[in-house]
């Protein structure tokens, strides 16, 4: 409840130790799913703050962090001058806290942050995260202040137009929109110039953890801990009124009625989630139909076809949900349950403790007494900020396939249903017609292999993450083969959905990364990998592979995949295993798919 909208900022501050504690205490017992990361905050002002809050938010999604701080307003030396402490600290993501005071109104400016972005990046070869610029908080011209050249509110709009341009076609670079988020809090409460002057922190304390908490969604982004898809359930969440009482003319939907609007509205912003590449699925108690019927009404915004998994009936929600998670193919983790009702979101909280429920602090359920108090929220707009401001869907790029997800789910859905029409499996591979394109990584998918490399968790056997950064140099080493494997078929374009990364030692090359999307599945797609692998390492003289598996909580499918591709047991440790195999004493399994390795 600490680490959800809204946030409670006084309470943050005050009780930040004893909830680091108890994060702490939390993560030791599941060890497995926690990641360590080096971040380092370079700062224009003030940071210790803006760190201990951001650390509270990171332990609560299960990311360990390492901080390194520059001294007070050092961010332009630590970024152009040599630096052995911050090359020692090795980051996985730089942070660069600029605000308003550090803004000096001259034709210095943009070049002085185009070389702290470059000189970065060609040192650390990381993520890069930059504010860009909140609003001035006064106007020397009154309104005039956001026309004139010569006033400090244009330069501040010319200045984030340039930074939003360059971060857009820059790799690696990230932009933090404190202007956005500082208007969302209000310019007044944003600025506390007393506190600056006291203890040069560029905003106020109450929105420090704001700040961080924003800040955190585009971490978890960057490592791929973000959400897919929405549960959502039917009555008075996406119209109003019940629809096995009162009749498809009887629910709100439409323009007639406030009541309606605010429904309408919901959908609209529903819709749009969809159309970015978030998944949609009904989870309802209702009678099948009738839940179907609502979605015919004239003035719906969603459709039934919007749905990639449709739950109506009257089972208990959290079966429901996991239900949606295996049709979708997806962690229960990767889910968001929306629902009015009070009860069945704490119900669902309850059993499945890994789908976020949004739930407003002073709306939990009573320890004590066990009673329910009101809704998520007395008007269903409330559902909007709910989903928006706690981050779920937040992305650092939206690739082509983020985009077409919903369609690659639909044609898997045709693909399962010409599969009940075959006896032997073989069979039904054949008359899908794969074709595959297998090649070193190419810099046209860069933002999609490192999607791939920090969501991919069932077939994966290392689960080793990188940035793109780290991936893009991989890339250009020859001392490393990198694969990355697209799939087509009849029913259409599975997109990018396999990639491997093996590093060269003499004649010896050790699979660092295998991967493959769950959506390809059962296709013997693998088999068509390691045949590619094993054909460019010939190239390079390599006589041996080293493959290693490193279980997790979600790769159990993949235990045994070296050992049936025929590789020898080399060592093991618990669960953990390394195989080897001797390319020479290779023989290729039967697949069902043409490569093109071109």
């Amino acid at each position: 409840m600490f680490f959800s909208y809204p946030l409670d900022s006084t309470l943050l501050l005050r009780k930040k130790k004893s909830l680091k504690r108890q994060l702490l205490d939390t993560l030791q017992t599941n060890t497995e799913s926690t990641l360590h990361k080096n971040i380092a905050i370079l700062g224009g002002s003030s940071t210790q703050e803006v760190c201990d809050m951001l650390e509270l938010f990171l332990l609560d999604c299960g990311i360990v962090p390492h901080f390194y701080q520059s001294e007070y307003n050092k961010f332009y030396e630590d970024s152009i001058f040599e630096n052995k402490a911050l090359k020692d600290f090795k980051p996985d993501i730089i942070y660069i806290h600029t605000s308003f005071v550090n803004v000096r109104f001259d034709e210095s400016e943009w070049a002085a942050f185009t070389q702290v972005w470059q000189s970065l990046s060609d040192t650390y070869q990381c993520a890069i995260i930059q504010n860009n610029f909140e609003l001035p908080p006064y106007r020397i011209y009154g309104n005039l202040d956001s026309i004139l050249p010569s006033a400090k509110t244009q330069y501040i709009h010319t200045l984030n137009a340039k930074i939003h341009t360059k971060i857009y076609e820059t790799p690696n670079l990230y932009i933090h929109d404190i202007c956005y988020l500082s208007a969302s809090l209000g310019l007044e409460k944003w600025y506390d110039f007393s506190l600056y002057a006291r203890t040069k922190y560029a905003l106020s304390l109450e929105c420090i953890p704001h700040l961080s908490w924003n800040l955190s969604h585009i971490i978890k982004a960057i490592f791929g801990i973000n959400k897919k898809a929405l549960a959502l359930d039917l009555d008075n969440t996406l119209w109003g009124g019940v629809i096995g009482d009162d009749g498809l003319s009887g629910i709100h939907i439409g323009t007639e009625t406030p009541l309606a609007e605010s429904y309408t509205l919901f959908q609209k912003y529903i819709k749009d989630l969809k159309d970015r590449g978030i998944m949609l699925s009904v989870c309802s108690k209702n009678e099948y139909e009738n839940a179907k019927n609502g979605f015919t009404h004239p003035s719906s915004i969603l459709r039934f076809d919007d749905f990639m998994s449709f739950q109506a009936n009257w089972n208990l929600k959290s079966e429901n949900i996991k239900v949606i998670a295996k049709e979708l193919n997806i962690g229960l983790n990767t889910l968001v349950f929306i629902d009015d009702n009070p009860t069945e979101r704490h119900l669902v909280s309850q059993s499945l403790p890994s789908v976020a429920v949004p739930e407003s602090h002073n709306q939990q359920i009573d320890r004590d007494s066990q009673a329910v108090s009101q809704m998520l929220g007395v008007d269903v707009l409330d559902f909007i900020p709910h989903i928006d401001k706690n981050g779920y869907f937040e992305s650092i790029s939206v690739s082509q396939e983020d985009l077409e997800r919903n369609s690659y789910y639909t044609q898997n859905k045709a693909r399962d249903e010409a599969l009940s029409a075959f006896t032997n499996y073989n069979e039904f591979l054949q008359s899908l017609a794969m074709k595959a394109q297998i090649i070193p990584f190419s810099p046209l998918f860069m933002e999609r292999i490192a999607q791939l490399t920090n969501k991919t968790n069932q077939f994966n056997l290392t689960t080793k993450r990188y940035t793109q950064a780290t991936l893009e140099s991989i890339a250009k080493d020859s001392s490393f083969i990198t694969l990355q494997g697209r799939l087509k078929d009849r029913f259409g374009d599975n997109g990018l959905i396999a990639l491997l990364i093996a590093r060269i030692e003499d004649k010896t090359a050790h699979i660092d990364l295998w991967l493959m999307s769950c959506r390809v599945l059962k296709r013997t797609m693998e088999y068509a990998m390691l045949d590619t692998l094993i054909k460019h390492a010939k190239t390079k003289g390599v006589k041996t592979l080293i493959g290693y598996y490193y279980k997790t909580q979600k790769n159990a499918m993949v235990a045994d995949l070296y050992s049936d591709f025929g590789f020898s047991l080399k060592a093991q440790d618990g669960d953990d295993s390394i195989w080897q195999l001797d390319i020479d004493k290779y023989k290729p399994k039967a697949y069902f798919i043409g490569v093109n390795d071109d």
